[in-house]
């Protein structure tokens, strides 16, 4: 007699690779399910070890696959769509009835996604902000009309009711151009930009078949989203007679509000974030150009150099301009008294 409150098992999927199968098992099981899962799904499942290669666990996305091998994959129950309240603590700078303010520590995720289901500033939200919190932004990011990438920190604004989500929102669809609203990020970057101050005005899109990253593009591409940052150099480090330095602090404005952007512009103009994983792959042995203590500091720095350290909007329903600061955070101040020194 079956049990009713046993839990099913997990369902599961048994391949056996015929004579033609070759090349990596995530890509071997992507063309075999037929799209039935993205690479990158696969990818994943493989890295959580759910996958069995010849009846052993195999967490090796590239590993090969021989003819006659048996691929058996347990896929794990659905994720909950809808976030749940968690008690993460919160930098508050300002909240009322309307929205709240938080200054966004480096390493923590803005919305849940793919790999990060829990954790995030929505799930430390609705634990601060209980039932308040406006749904307009949909169920899996109520109250973000904006974001910063994970290991970004500064000063965000969530709204807590669907007005304040529609004022708000609007006010970063405009990009300040009929309104006061402001960003500006300080960074961290390799190298010397040219002059004092200059503005980069270059369309971006996706980078090839990679959905996570941006590269600048044509403008006719058919991904291309107008993108316009002006930088001013702030201080320059271990700079030369010949006019050189190996690293410049900056500030960032941006006209437009793309994915990556101050990350891919700095890039494109050959000034790469420090600590940047995805855009400054090539400018790691710089760091042994560096001095010590420094070098150590900047070695080891674990995340792109970047902080949103203004936000400037207009309130939406008193209509007062407010203006907040987040403090630039240790970890960053360490690297830039490193360079100083």
């Amino acid at each position: 007699m079956n049990d009713p409150f046993k839990q099913a098992e997990a369902p599961r999927k048994v391949l056996t690779a015929d004579e033609a199968a070759e090349g990596r098992l995530d890509a071997w099981l992507t063309q075999v399910l037929d799209g039935e899962f993205s690479r990158n799904r696969i990818k994943a499942l493989i890295e959580q070890g759910v996958v069995l290669l010849n009846g052993k666990a195999c967490t090796e996305p590239k590993k090969k696959v021989s003819p006659g091998d048996q691929i058996e994959i347990t896929l794990p129950e659905p994720e909950d769509p809808e976030p749940k309240g968690e008690d993460i603590p919160l930098d508050v700078l300002y909240e009322d009835e309307d929205l709240i303010v938080i200054a966004k520590p480096p390493g923590l995720v803005v919305h849940p996604g793919a790999g990060n289901w829990t954790g995030t500033l929505v799930n430390a939200l609705i634990h601060h902000c209980g039932d308040t919190l406006s749904g307009i932004g949909g169920v899996k990011r109520p109250g973000i009309v904006h974001r910063l990438d994970k290991d970004t920190s500064g000063v965000m604004v969530a709204a807590k009711n669907d007005l304040a989500h529609r004022h708000l929102a609007d006010q970063f669809a405009d990009h300040g151009r009929s309104g006061p609203l402001e960003r500006a990020y300080m960074a961290v970057v390799w190298g010397r930009p040219k002059g004092l101050k200059g503005t980069i005005d270059a369309p971006l899109g996706r980078a090839g078949g990679d959905r996570t990253k941006r590269a600048v593009t044509r403008e006719n591409a058919v991904d291309a989203r107008e993108a316009v940052t002006h930088y001013e150099v702030i201080e320059r480090f271990h700079e030369t007679p010949e006019a050189t330095s190996l690293a410049a602090l900056i500030e960032c404005r941006l006209e437009t509000g793309r994915t990556h952007q101050i990350r891919v512009h700095m890039a494109h103009i050959g000034h790469p974030l420090i600590g940047d994983l995805d855009y400054a792959g090539g400018f790691k042995t710089k760091v042994n150009k560096i001095p010590e203590p420094a070098r150590t500091v900047v070695g080891a720095f674990p995340r792109q150099a970047l902080h949103a350290y203004l936000l400037v909007f207009e309130h939406p329903r008193t209509g007062e301009v407010m203006e907040f600061e987040a403090p630039i955070p240790d970890d960053l101040e360490q690297l830039i008294e490193a360079l100083r020194q």
